[in-house]
């Protein structure tokens, strides 16, 4: 009792270790409390046997009682009062505004400046259009220039061609015509001189025993209608009696057959003779 006296005076006389030492005393009783816990969860229960003893109930021992401690309220903080600001003075407001002033013309300025650089994109994306427009249309003027020259030139070719063909084919066509022509004026030459050879064969009195096939080639004079003038031996057939039979059938033989056209009509004629022609 004297020792709990001391302890409780010593105790009143230091308030913080009073408080240390009551929660010593709680820690030890939890950790104790733990303990016994955990040893009786561990401990598995022997198995039953049956046995009757007997001896005297023991008093179990009931621990002090830990003494609660109460914790210690924290002192209240005090609000602040709150302190009006300064009033501001003369010059500040004046500093304030000129701020203000600065600041809004700096913002005209930027945006002036903005939209200065706004308008010069746009006028030049504008002449850039502009540009690229007038590049355009004079490439497109340029490419349908170039298209028209060159249809001109293939219509002007074409037209070249076809007035090349048109005159190769007038002129075969002429040629063709001037041979037909010269065809059909050899093909009534050669009818006429035939007429006329078979008229003086006619009139011939072939010597008898004449050898072989020979030719006789005569010039012959006429007029145009025909009258012989004269008649002279080119070549002889090698037969004089042969010669003078065929040239007095050829002065026997006037007029001679006139020829169908008047243009036709030759003054001399070489004309060949054989006896078995």
């Amino acid at each position: 009792m004297k020792g709990e006296r001391r302890a409780e005076g010593y105790a009143a006389r230091q308030p913080g270790r009073k408080l240390a030492l009551a929660l010593a005393i709680l820690v030890h009783a939890v950790f104790l409390g733990v303990l016994v816990w955990s040893v009786r969860w561990q401990t598995r229960p022997p198995p039953p046997v049956t046995a009757e003893l007997y001896a005297p109930p023991v008093k179990a021992r009931v621990p002090d009682p830990v003494p609660k401690v109460e914790p210690k309220p924290e002192p209240k903080a005090e609000p602040k009062a709150e302190t009006a600001p300064p009033p501001k003075s003369v010059q500040q407001e004046a500093d304030i505004a000129l701020k203000a002033r600065q600041e809004d013309e700096k913002r005209q300025r930027d945006k002036a400046e903005l939209d200065k650089r706004e308008r010069e994109k746009k006028a030049a994306d504008e002449r850039r259009i502009a540009e690229e427009k007038r590049v355009a249309d004079e490439k497109r003027k340029a490419d349908e220039k170039k298209a028209a020259e060159a249809r001109e030139r293939q219509e002007r070719e074409t037209e070249t061609l076809r007035a090349q063909a048109d005159r190769e084919a007038a002129q075969a066509a002429a040629r063709a015509k001037a041979q037909a022509e010269v065809d059909a004026r050899s093909a009534a030459q050669a009818d006429w001189i035939r007429r006329i050879q078979a008229k003086i064969r006619g009139n011939v009195i072939v010597p008898p025993d004449l050898p072989g096939n020979p030719e006789a080639i005569f010039e012959v004079i006429q007029l145009p209608t025909g009258e012989i003038i004269d008649a002279q031996l080119r070549k002889s057939s090698g037969v004089r009696a042969y010669d003078e039979a065929v040239q007095r059938a050829i002065l026997k033989s006037s007029p001679l057959p006139r020829p169908e056209r008047a243009e036709q009509f030759q003054r001399a004629l070489t004309l060949r003779f054989r006896p078995l022609d």
